[in-house]
């Protein structure tokens, strides 16, 4: 993916810019293709790997690229590295690679969103963390969807340079901190990968301006409970509750963007007795409150 191995580039250079007027630029780049038929790449002495996204847009064609010459090649490099030493650390559908390894088997890491439940299948050592940007855990690092490879590097240059720099090039390059993938999560997408849960997700919103209590919903799409929510859970890698809970903010968002409607109207049409639930709620997901997402006048 293009813009991620720029972004990499670019942030890297502007912490080399900024750091060089107090010390030695803290890092050095190398650029290495694995495109290539040559096996005499040697990582040896590398401090970390970085892989860019792969750039893939489909679940078909990331499982079909992840077996390419190609790919293997870039698995085993990373292993190599890891084994010398070197920390690693990837994003977007690249973090599939350091699955692969099995280096993150026991451990926590993130993807792009719209691959997780890709992810979960063929990964269950890994405890997915779905809704958070970066997950760092060093020596390996992961990122998530597409542009998270900013979230990534800054995350990178404040475990090897020091977080000072890490905020002095955010301010620099006008990058806000993001720590969650939630906001951009988009559930319709994802429940469409199981038609049981693409038809719950339907019946939610037919029934949104009402309460209702999940077995009822399970009930509706003929789950069982418990059944009900480990599909939830594999398809969305959210708990009921909370899958029903974003289908309401995701419609308040939109009423919020493209009506007049007050807050207090728009929480009695998702289903929401008190306002203040809605408040808290929007609040608690993204950082700002309802009057954020209203149009500019």
């Amino acid at each position: 993916m293009a813009s991620s191995a720029a972004i990499t580039h670019d942030v890297l250079a502007t912490a080399n810019r900024i750091g060089a007027t107090q010390r030695v630029p803290p890092f050095k780049v190398m650029t290495v293709r694995c495109g290539s038929r040559r096996n005499d790449v040697d990582l040896r002495g590398s401090e970390l790997v970085i892989v860019p996204g792969l750039g893939t847009a489909s679940a078909d064609e990331l499982e079909a690229k992840l077996k390419s010459p190609m790919c293997r090649r870039a698995i085993d490099m990373l292993t190599r590295a890891h084994a010398t030493g070197a920390m690693l650390a990837a994003s977007c559908a690249s973090t599939f690679l350091l699955a692969e390894t099995g280096l993150l088997d026991g451990r926590r890491a993130t993807t792009t969103w719209w691959f997780a439940p890709l992810f979960r299948q063929r990964y269950p050592e890994i405890e997915l963390l779905t809704e958070q940007m970066v997950v760092a855990e060093w020596p390996i690092a992961t990122g998530g969807a597409a542009m998270a490879q900013m979230d990534l590097m800054l995350a990178v240059v404040g475990r090897f340079a020091g977080p000072s720099l890490a905020k002095a090039c955010a301010n620099y390059l006008l990058l806000d901190e993001r720590r969650s993938q939630a906001p951009f999560m988009a559930i319709t997408y994802l429940a469409s990968q199981d038609p049981k849960i693409a038809k719950a997700e339907k019946w939610a919103r037919d029934n949104i301006a009402r309460d209702f209590a999940i077995e009822e919903l399970a009930n509706a799409v003929a789950l069982a409970p418990r059944t009900f929510a480990r599909r939830v859970s594999a398809t969305c890698g959210v708990s009921p509750i909370q899958f029903v809970q974003r289908i309401r903010l995701e419609t308040a968002r939109f009423l919020l963007e493209t009506t007049r409607l007050s807050v207090d109207e728009i929480a009695r049409q998702i289903g929401y007795a008190e306002p203040s639930t809605l408040r808290r709620l929007i609040r608690r997901d993204t950082k700002h409150p309802p009057g954020h997402f209203r149009p500019a006048a």
